[in-house]
């Protein structure tokens, strides 16, 4: 069996934190919404099907299920040709109720997103969604995360739906995820396939020992910055919280949708990065749910999970998990929303100049080297309400217009899943020339969304302000 078929400790922690709670839905998401097509109407299932059932030549793992449903014992599952792979019970049609506006549309996505992936097929599966408003239509997508991470789902989409149904050959050119370019019938470029990645525990083990044998300052230093995240973010309890309580397997979701100029005009004005922005957005509408519910914000902060990429420029394309992540206060007791800016770029840069990312991802690395049978208590505790409240992700699309059968995407909504005892995940995706921020929450402890939803509209909105004045006063 090569190497690379087994799943990695990291991959296989999401199969069983789903395991450990019925709540925990480890799939991860994105619904592309498209304008009509040229001539009107929306594409049929069959060429839906015939595409994507080509373009799976890009990525064989699609074609793959588990070795075994569930992890434990002594080896991780690995990944084996399904013989009985129909790409029909993947790609499946699906149309909203009249009259398709918002509502509706919100109400199915919550609705599909709230189902397991089948752990005895390829876990993954994608619907043709019409009925929208306007002529629209819709693909919506569900990956599991032990398949592949959000910016790597990112690739893939780029892989399943490109202009040319002939796989790209292996050595050709490729461009990064940011750097893709506009086509008139389909998005490009393709991603090669991976070639040799070696995932086995005793080949990291090796390469680790090697490196710190030939690097012993910057092993001593890397123990430093494990030590220091182990103290601060783990024995250090995140703050109680409404935000973290047992979940059911019910979701809705909300979004919010800003102009990319608008971000970028704060982000000038006021220093710092696109993700500061999206931070401080959250930070400003968790605020906000928290004081609705009369519960006051601690004084120190809610502790956000933010996954930081990993990836390589030579690992665009890869499936699997290259994600490590940062732990990052949210001062959510700050009224000021200049402050509360500042504190949050401030802290965001602490945290990625201090080589926490690096630290949080050793850290997962040690798990490598854990039993699978004893494995399920690590993934969980890396995943516990102890250690952070929120999680937060702000994930980079295509800065162009894309085209799927010729028709424009107009709309994408990214969708992050919820750990047990985690209420409320907010994922952030740049598209074109704007912001889709997507709210994903447990539907029965978290009755008050469109309190985090107006939250974020209106974070936005002072922010906005405040970069206005501040333009205005140089």
């Amino acid at each position: 069996m090569p190497a690379n078929d087994q799943l990695t400790a990291l991959d296989a922690s999401f199969l069983e934190l789903e395991q450990a709670d019925h709540g925990a839905l480890m799939h991860i998401g994105a619904v592309l919404v498209f304008d009509a097509l040229p001539g009107g109407g929306t594409p049929a299932i069959g060429e839906v099907r015939q595409h994507l059932e080509q373009r799976l030549e890009l990525s064989p793992r699609y074609r793959q299920k588990l070795s075994a449903p569930r992890t434990g014992g002594l080896a991780w599952p690995s990944w084996e040709h399904d013989q009985r792979f129909e790409i029909d019970a993947h790609v499946r049609h699906a149309t909203l109720p009249s009259p398709g506006d918002e509502r509706e549309f919100l109400d199915w996505i919550s609705d599909f997103y709230s189902h397991r992936l089948d752990r005895g097929r390829p876990l993954w599966e994608i619907v043709l969604l019409d009925g929208l408003a306007d002529g629209r239509w819709a693909l919506v997508s569900k990956t599991h995360h032990c398949l592949v991470d959000g910016v790597g789902s990112i690739g893939i989409i780029d892989q399943l739906l490109g202009a040319q149904p002939a796989p790209r050959e292996p050595s050709a050119p490729h461009a990064p995820v940011s750097d893709f370019v506009e086509a008139r019938h389909g998005w490009l470029p393709h991603p090669p396939e991976p070639v040799g990645l070696v995932t086995g525990a005793g080949h990291a083990a090796a390469r680790a020992s090697a490196h710190a044998l030939m690097h012993p300052r910057e092993a001593l230093e890397r123990s430093r910055e494990v030590l220091d995240l182990l103290v601060r973010d783990e024995l250090t309890a995140a703050p109680r919280s409404s935000l973290n309580v047992p979940i059911g397997a019910t979701r809705q979701i909300a979004t919010v949708h800003v102009e990319l100029q608008e971000v970028q005009k704060v982000r000038s004005a006021l220093g710092g990065k696109i993700n500061d922005v999206v931070l401080c957005a959250a930070t400003g509408a968790l605020r906000a749910l928290l004081l609705k519910r009369g519960e006051e914000p601690p004084r120190h902060g809610l502790r956000a999970m933010v996954p930081v990429n990993i990836r390589r420029t030579g690992d665009h394309g890869e499936l699997g998990n290259k994600v490590s992540s940062l732990f990052v206060e949210l001062p959510v007791a700050e009224a000021d929303p200049l402050r509360r800016y500042q504190l949050v770029s401030a802290t965001a840069e602490e945290r990625k100049t201090g080589g926490q990312a690096l630290a949080a991802g050793a850290v997962t690395g040690m798990t490598e080297h854990a039993p699978p049978v004893l494995h399920t208590v690590l993934a969980q505790a890396m995943s516990a309400k102890r250690l952070f409240n929120v999680t937060i992700t702000n994930i980079p699309g295509s800065p162009r217009r894309l085209y799927a059968f010729g028709a424009p995407m107009v709309d994408l909504v990214p969708i992050v899943p919820l750990a047990a005892e985690h209420t409320i995940a907010i994922a952030a995706v740049s598209y074109a020339s704007g912001l889709t921020f997507g709210l994903y929450a447990d539907r029965a402890t978290v009755p008050d969304l469109d309190v985090l939803r107006d939250g974020i509209i209106t974070s936005l909105h002072e922010l906005t302000t405040l970069a206005h004045a501040t333009a205005a006063a140089r």
